[in-house]
């Protein structure tokens, strides 16, 4: 686990919230809860990430998603797939059960807008708040407290989970209602697939013709090229190191997502579809946990 940055925190009144799921994103984001000063109690399906995380952090652990729930005024969850969500949340030892009328849900996986609008009328039947929340800003940004957060859901819940939220973010937005979130998710993942192939194809042609690509990397990041792929993946591309970053799987979970919802809303990409089967040519080179910029691997066989 890379070193956690050392961030001020906006005031707020301590609280008690639980914390589910503590990968590359979750482990991070659940100790700058901590270090802003709440009380986080925290789980993990492998019970051993959890008591590192508590022995860093200073937190308490649960045994089940229901018992890190139980007193808690916000829980955030940041788990692998829908099937994670419906099980950390809806299951027999699910958070739904041990939370309190009035208290809000916080979804932080990268999720279907399906299943973010279902989880939305379950925790309302239940007298809950469900806000869904997908991020960006990767490891970096949840290791530097620096994550924009989009999120769907009511008002008011949104309003009180906003500044917990605060701890491990730089920009917590509601975009619409119930879903929203997770499809404005779905429009970043959109825009970097697009950006990452054209830098790969760019710099590809760069290399082929012979230039002095990290020099012209320079040149062309402070004139209208310039992106944030540019910026913190170009030259690592040029020098083909991958070893880090979003992986190629996780991107390819996103733009299946992504992919899906569009046949259901009559959406024309083709440039995302054909990307995406990019990146399963970048798998079948053995990418699959290579970072996104890997996608230059396939012009280079």
């Amino acid at each position: 686990m890379a070193a956690m940055s050392t961030r001020s925190y906006d005031p707020i009144a301590p609280q008690r919230v639980a914390f589910l799921g503590l990968g590359v994103m979750g482990h991070p984001m659940a100790g700058h809860l901590a270090r802003a000063g709440h009380q986080v109690t925290v789980y993990n399906r492998t019970a051993a990430k959890a008591a590192a995380w508590a022995a860093e952090y200073g937190g308490a652990t649960a045994a089940t998603p229901r018992a890190a729930a139980a007193g808690a005024s916000v829980v955030f969850a940041c788990v692998g797939n829908d099937d994670d969500l419906r099980s950390v949340t809806l299951g027999d030892a699910g958070a739904f059960h041990g939370m309190a009328p009035g208290t809000v849900f916080v979804d932080h996986t990268t999720a279907s807008a399906a299943i973010a609008r279902e989880l939305h009328g379950q925790a309302r039947a239940r007298g809950l708040h469900f806000i869904d929340a997908p991020v960006s800003g990767g490891q970096a940004g949840a290791v530097n407290g620096a994550l924009t957060v989009m999120c769907g859901g009511d008002a008011e819940p949104f309003e009180a989970m906003r500044p917990v939220a605060l701890a491990f973010a730089k920009a917590v937005t509601r975009v619409g209602d119930s879903g929203a979130g997770q499809l404005a998710k779905m429009v970043n993942q959109v825009c970097i697939a697009g950006l990452v192939q054209g830098l790969a194809e760019a710099i590809a042609f760069g290399q082929r013709a012979g230039l002095d690509m990290p020099l012209v990397l320079d040149v062309i990041g402070k004139g209208a090229a310039q992106s944030w792929q540019l910026d913190n993946r170009g030259k690592t591309m040029v020098a083909d190191k991958f070893d880090f970053g979003f992986a190629v799987d996780w991107m390819r979970k996103d733009l299946g997502l992504v992919l899906d919802e569009a046949r259901h809303n009559g959406a024309q990409l083709p440039v995302t579809a054909l990307v995406d089967q990019f990146y399963a040519e970048v798998q079948a080179l053995g990418g699959q946990r290579w970072d996104t910029s890997s996608l230059i691997r396939r012009l280079k066989k």
